[in-house]
């Protein structure tokens, strides 16, 4: 399809536009409540730590370990109201940062809520916040619901071909009818698709993602000629550099699978033109995946949303699904990778599609008992996340009887050098840990659990072993 220049930008969306639709939406369709009702009076950001299941346990401790820290921000409005957001700390189109908070902080919900550079976890919980101050879903706030309903994808990174075909039927068991995973050289693909393949139905569909490791268009099409073969294959992702739009029209002319590329590069007025790709990956803040869908609208190309964190960050996906016209392909939140949720309910799939919510703000509770569960043991000095220093306070051993100098004693019984110590003076009972760079991983996760030991200890009441401490040196 050919767009006029007059055409694509009239698809621009403006964050003056977004806001105006959105302001209506509150005083049309919502409470009709003061302005000063949504002003943001608190932020609480609390890191969660949370646990892989079984079988995606093994795969992402091979190479994204740290998957697992969330950061869950909760908004509170002059009115009362309180959002959740979440920022996946490790793998973010934006985090939120102190300078984001300070800006927020007195500032209106409604105003603010459209601005993406506050991060991910901060603009999701205004977007909640506002919708349950306002009584009004999410997808009100963001455009008119054009889906009731829309598609979801089961996601795990690479694993072995038992793995992948133990995970596909799981996601068809749960409802899902699609799986996605990455395409990576030290595991075999036809291995691993035949096996999955075998046990499932051919309107089960696997999508995998090469990032771009199939090199170019000569190397690829061996392999993607070989996967088509199986009637479940459905979407390759980047299987080679997106900057290579000659290459990628080869493929996505010479196979039947859809070829997905990341919304941006090329230039979308690229794509249109040369035909490289036929639909896009797309994410980021509300206002940038407002206008990604615009696009995608005016040059009818399927748009697949890729939203990741855990059911809190799945569940404000669904509501971009209830509003993208041309939100097709199934979303891809990763949320299914972990043992417990952060919502109370569970979001439910079937025929491989969820709901989109109608309730006030995200549709979901947050599940305040698992959060507490999940909260890390040890109390970090400020929030946000560590560069080569770890700071924490003694706000975890308030009430115990163990004192940081206790606690850093009977860290040395644990054959660990204690930590300094009630430094920086500005920290309460400051613990500051710099590791070097020259330790292993083993040796650091050795550390942590002794950490994590030590903590778990105090809270139990055992005051006497940390008073007692050192007790293994001359």
């Amino acid at each position: 399809m050919v767009i006029s220049r007059r055409h694509f930008l009239s698809g621009a969306v403006s964050m003056a536009g977004l806001l105006q639709s959105s302001r209506a939406a509150i005083f049309r369709e919502g409470v009709a409540v003061s302005e000063k009702h949504f002003e943001v009076v608190d932020i609480r950001r609390t890191t969660v730590r949370m646990e892989f299941r079984e079988v995606p346990r093994r795969n992402m401790d091979r190479e994204i370990p740290h998957w697992r820290y969330s950061e869950i921000c909760e908004v509170q409005l002059g009115c009362g109201a309180v959002g959740v957001g979440e920022t996946l700390l490790f793998y973010t189109w934006g985090a939120t940062t102190d300078a984001a908070v300070e800006r927020a902080r007195g500032g209106s919900a409604i105003q603010l809520m459209w601005d993406d550079s506050l991060g991910a976890g901060l603009q999701m919980a205004l977007f909640d916040a506002v919708g349950r101050a306002a009584e009004v879903p999410v997808h009100a706030l963001l455009g008119t619901k054009v889906h009731s309903r829309t598609p979801l994808s089961w996601w795990n990174i690479d694993t072995s071909a038992a793995d992948m075909a133990a995970e596909c039927q799981e996601a068809m068991r749960q409802g899902y009818m699609s799986y996605k995973t990455k395409g990576r050289p030290w595991f075999d693909v036809f291995e691993q698709v035949r096996t999955a393949a075998a046990g499932l139905p051919p309107e089960f569909k696997i999508d995998m993602d090469f990032n771009d490791t199939l090199r170019d268009a000569d190397r690829a099409l061996p392999i993607l000629k070989k996967l088509e073969e199986y009637p479940q294959v459905d979407i390759y992702e980047t299987p080679i550099p997106q900057g290579d739009v000659e290459g990628n029209r080869r493929i996505a002319e010479a196979t039947r699978v859809k070829v997905a590329m990341h919304y941006g590069n090329p230039t979308p007025a690229t794509v249109v033109r040369s035909g490289c790709c036929d639909g896009f990956v797309a994410g980021g803040g509300a206002a940038k995946l407002m206008g990604t869908g615009r696009f995608c609208e005016q040059s009818e190309l399927p748009l697949w949303l890729q939203l990741v964190g855990s059911g809190v960050t799945a569940a404000f996906s669904l509501h971009f699904g209830g509003v993208l016209h041309q939100a097709v392909w199934p979303a891809v939140n990763c949320h299914q990778l972990y043992e417990r949720s952060l919502l109370t309910e569970p979001i439910v799939v079937t025929g491989g599609h969820a709901q989109v919510p109608d309730r006030p703000g995200l549709g979901f509770e947050q599940n305040r008992d698992v959060m507490a569960a999940l909260k890390d043991v040890m109390t970090p000095a400020f929030p946000g996340t560590c560069m080569h220093e770890a700071l924490f306070d003694d706000e975890f051993l308030k009430g115990t009887g163990v004192t940081t100098l206790d606690f850093a004693k009977a860290l040395i019984d644990e054959g660990f050098h204690p930590m300094t110590m009630y430094f920086p003076l500005v920290v309460h009972g400051a613990l500051l840990i710099e590791p070097t760079e020259s330790e292993p991983l083993h040796a650091l996760d050795e550390f942590v659990a002794s950490l994590r030991s030590l903590a778990a200890r105090a809270k139990a009441g055992e005051a006497d072993h940390f008073h007692a401490a050192p007790r293994l040196t001359p």
